[in-house]
């Protein structure tokens, strides 16, 4: 048997069942955008790698406004999630060429959402043999690459498709 060494998971693993707050307005207060590992900020949203992620490269976009619910969202920022969903795809199209994406929301717990006060949206790339049997005999994911040179590269690919 081999063992997989993945102890970024120990932080999730620890904070399962806490209240740990909202990361998101955390971050968005924060401003270290670097260290919370945030793309770019838009007027009414923002995009970040989810440090717990399904593949990798998975994005995550969120609104400012702190709420669980897409109805307490206007228009103005239901839009901004779109355009930043595209921004963020479009991103990780050009740092790291996925053949494929999930795109899609979590709403309520039941739902599956992890964090259900605090809509988002989830950008996930695909390639061909990216998911092996590992999630379902095992419970893990394997992630070929550190969170912090997948960030890099993203933060090079979207100097480029944000100034477009």
């Amino acid at each position: 048997m081999q063992n997989i060494w993945a102890p970024w998971r120990l932080k999730y693993i620890k904070s399962i069942g806490k209240d740990v707050g909202c990361f998101f307005c955390e971050y968005l207060r924060s401003k270290n955008d670097k260290k919370n590992f945030v793309l770019f900020r838009r007027k009414h949203t923002f995009c970040l790698l989810n440090l717990f992620p399904y593949a990798n490269g998975h994005l995550m976009v969120a609104p400012y406004k702190h709420t669980g619910s897409l109805d307490n969202l206007s228009e103005k920022e239901l839009a901004d999630i779109l355009i930043s969903t595209r921004l963020g795809k479009r991103i990780l199209k050009k740092a790291l060429d996925p053949i494929g994406f999930n795109i899609g929301m979590n709403i309520g717990r039941v739902a599956g959402a992890g964090v259900d006060h605090h809509v988002h949206l989830h950008i996930v790339p695909r390639w061909h043999g990216d998911m092996n049997y590992m999630p379902l005999i095992a419970e893990t994911k394997v992630i070929p690459e550190a969170i912090e040179k997948t960030y890099e590269k993203l933060k090079r690919a979207a100097k480029s498709v944000l100034s477009r």
